[in-house]
């Protein structure tokens, strides 16, 4: 019996919208990773990008467990000396709620080229508007 290994031109890509109301920061990005990423589909091969495209509305109404609205640092470097930057996320969701789902998908996934590549295939939308309608997304539910 042979293994079936998914070749990048054979792939079947799908749309999906989720609504990230009321849904934990954590667990949520940890399902859209999974579907990026295409480890929900028998096709998956670790080095080719089998992974649908995900649309995340509602970025703004996602909850941090715990404390962890004000503990919760975002951490970047310059890589200048004296360079690190860090912004609570309480800031974030205040004005930027979309990096904040970003970032946790982003990392996530696959380092290097291929993780590259899944990452560009994820909206994030504050609100429940988006601008994707002609893909004909399909809605997304995460039983957790």
């Amino acid at each position: 019996m042979k293994s079936y290994m998914a070749k990048a031109e054979d792939v079947q890509r799908k749309w999906y919208v989720v609504d990230a109301t009321d849904k934990t920061l954590g667990r949520l990005s940890s399902q859209i990773a999974t579907v990026l990423r295409g480890k929900h589909k028998p096709t998956f091969t670790p080095n080719v990008d089998t992974g649908d495209f995900v649309i995340v509305i509602n970025a703004d109404k996602i909850v941090l467990t715990g404390n962890k609205l004000n503990d919760k640092l975002y951490r970047h470097h310059s890589l200048y000396p004296g360079g690190l930057k860090e912004v609570s996320y309480k800031k974030i969701m205040e004005e930027k709620p979309e990096l904040a789902v970003e970032e946790a998908v982003r990392r996530m996934l696959p380092k290097g080229s291929l993780g590259r590549q899944m990452f560009k295939k994820l909206r994030v939308y504050r609100g429940t508007e988006h601008d994707h309608a002609a893909q004909k997304p399909e809605v997304l539910e995460f039983k957790y």
